[in-house]
């Protein structure tokens, strides 16, 4: 049985599933499901389109599936997926989709702190932890696994890899390849991620195979001289083949150490 506070609305059309616990000043809009054992605290907003999955927890003030801050939006239909499990702190806002890809997606088991923003079509994957007041431009796509510290600005249609740690207070309008650390003011990569990498149970083998990665594809001055390198003198493994895949992919440039 769902607990509905009685000063909250639910519109009649919303679609709940059992144990949910919704609290006062909550809003509910129609064209809404919510699966099971999700909390809302007192002042959530699920707008229009938001599809939201098991035993997620919203803080006060989080405003889910909000209109898209895009001006080519014209009203059409479109979605804002959240997974389970995931921790939504106070006043974290999550755009729908709009024409361009029609859904803004967020996975499972993720950590998003106060005053985050997700802007439309963005894709994040699961356990990620995000700090407070990162942003999002729209269509970003984040890989599992990555932790990205507070005050972050991303630009739209950036690419961030799985296993990153990104410094606080960074801003970046490249892609971040797979298993660094990544800041500074303009975004440069800062080396392997070792003790991120040695927490998720990495061997050293592998870790130095990755720190010898990024040392050949940065030894040259074209990127694709580096992949090759990589190719020559590193055994295949798929982490190898994720940072170059990853790179090879990269529609905006991967982000470079800092000269000088």
């Amino acid at each position: 049985m769902n607990q509905i506070s009685p000063l909250a609305f639910v519109h009649p059309e919303a679609k709940l599933g059992d144990n949910n616990i919704i609290g006062p000043f909550c809003y509910i809009e129609k064209n809404t499901v919510i699966g099971d054992n999700n909390v809302m605290q007192n002042s959530v907003t699920i707008n229009y389109g938001a599809r939201i999955g098991n035993n997620n927890e919203f803080f006060p003030g989080a405003s889910i599936s909000t209109k898209p801050q895009d001006l080519k939006f014209k009203g059409e239909e479109s979605l804002c997926q959240i997974g389970d499990s995931n921790s939504i702190r106070e006043n974290v806002t999550i755009s729908r989709g709009t024409a361009s890809k029609g859904i803004t997606i967020v996975g499972n088991n993720n950590l998003l702190m106060e005053n985050m923003h997700v802007a439309h079509d963005c894709v994040l994957g699961s356990r990620l932890i995000i700090g407070n007041s990162t942003k999002f431009g729209g269509e970003v796509v984040i890989d599992d696994d990555a932790i990205i510290s507070a005050t972050v600005l991303t630009h739209q249609f950036c690419h961030i890899g799985g296993f990153v740690m990104i410094q606080g207070g960074s801003k970046f309008s490249k892609d971040i390849p797979p298993y660094i650390i990544a800041g500074k003011d303009f975004g440069y990569y800062c080396g392997v991620n070792l003790i991120g990498l040695r927490r998720h149970g990495f061997s050293n083998e592998l870790i130095n195979n990755i720190h010898e990665a990024y040392r050949l594809l940065y030894s040259k001055g074209i990127i694709e001289e580096g992949i090759q390198e990589i190719q020559k003198n590193i055994a295949p493994c798929k982490e190898i083949d994720y940072i170059i895949d990853f790179v090879r992919s990269s529609q905006r440039g991967i982000v470079r150490p800092l000269v000088g």
